[in-house]
């Protein structure tokens, strides 16, 4: 059989993703990726460190993201994403930005730097998309690194309304769902525009939508908004489920649409001749109960 009447592959828009040695969620990002995208995923050099504050700052040198990026480009991503809440939030808003531009002079070509994106700064977009700045905040870290996540929302002029933490070191990503859930419930006080749940490394795509629900308010996550910030620098949408985040962010039609003047001449078109049916009296207006007679 001959295919080439096909004509592809298609040309490949690519996301290359910078995560952690220890990443275990590869296929959660996939999710949010609509056809068409690939992800292109690099890890840091394994470091012999437990989940924490030295741990961030390790695997955030900007001499281990320039070589990450220079492995992806490779394969010509147009886009570059660092997936990883504490070490791109761990020396602050600073910090976050210094490492964007090191990943992106890393990807330059002719054209340019390389667009990049690292968890920390898309959680701040993704809240200005919202209009939230109270949050209620969900870690699986513990407390000195959910410290410095609060530190890092705080600089960003962002307020915590309430917060629980696992406490975890490792093996963050065998997290169950109920576990997420139980602790969104607690954190979820007072008056929040908005939950965050932090770490690329603890599973979020399914319960985004049961927490939105039941909590009534916007609920993101750490692989969320770093799939959503780096797609739409892309152009592209990411995909998932009743998750307002990306409902808020989709492109709405034109307020001036001419759909009634269309609907009106197929609606006149499939007309019988002489015009539209006349009713029979009982459907153009059905006499009053006995019970409603004398009544307005």
């Amino acid at each position: 059989m001959d295919i080439a009447f096909l004509g592809g592959p298609q040309p490949q828009r690519g996301v290359g993703v910078v995560a952690p040695f220890d990443f275990a969620l590869d296929r959660e990002l996939w999710r949010w990726v609509p056809d068409g995208v690939s992800l292109h995923l690099t890890r840091t050099p394994f470091v012999p460190v437990e989940v924490s504050l030295d741990l961030a700052r390790l695997i955030s040198e900007h001499q281990t993201l320039r070589e990450a990026v220079r492995a992806l480009i490779a394969v010509g991503p147009q886009v570059v994403a660092y997936a990883c809440t504490s070490g791109s939030f761990v020396d602050g808003t600073a910090g976050e930005r210094a490492m964007c531009e090191a990943m992106s002079r890393a990807g330059e070509t002719g054209a340019g730097g390389l667009p990049a994106v690292t968890t920390s700064g898309a959680l701040l977009e993704a809240l200005t998309e919202l209009g939230a700045r109270r949050i209620a905040l969900v870690t699986p870290y513990t407390e000195s690194v959910t410290r410095s996540l609060e530190g890092y929302l705080a600089e960003a002029g962002i307020a915590i309304t309430g917060r629980e933490f696992l406490g975890l070191t490792r093996h963050i990503w065998k997290v169950p769902y109920r576990d997420v859930v139980d602790l969104a419930r607690q954190a979820v006080v007072g008056a929040a525009d908005c939950l965050f749940i932090s770490c690329t490394n603890l599973p979020t795509y399914d319960v985004i939508p049961q927490l939105e629900a039941e909590l009534r308010m916007p609920v993101i996550s750490a692989n969320q908004v770093t799939m959503w910030a780096a797609l739409r620098r892309l152009g592209a949408q990411a995909v998932g489920p009743y998750q307002q985040l990306l409902m808020a962010s989709q492109p709405r039609p034109p307020a001036t649409a001419v759909l009634p003047e269309v609907l009106s001449e197929a609606f006149s078109e499939a007309l019988p001749p002489g015009g539209p049916p006349v009713l029979p009296p009982v459907l153009q207006d059905p006499p009053p109960f006995p019970e409603q007679e004398g009544q307005t």
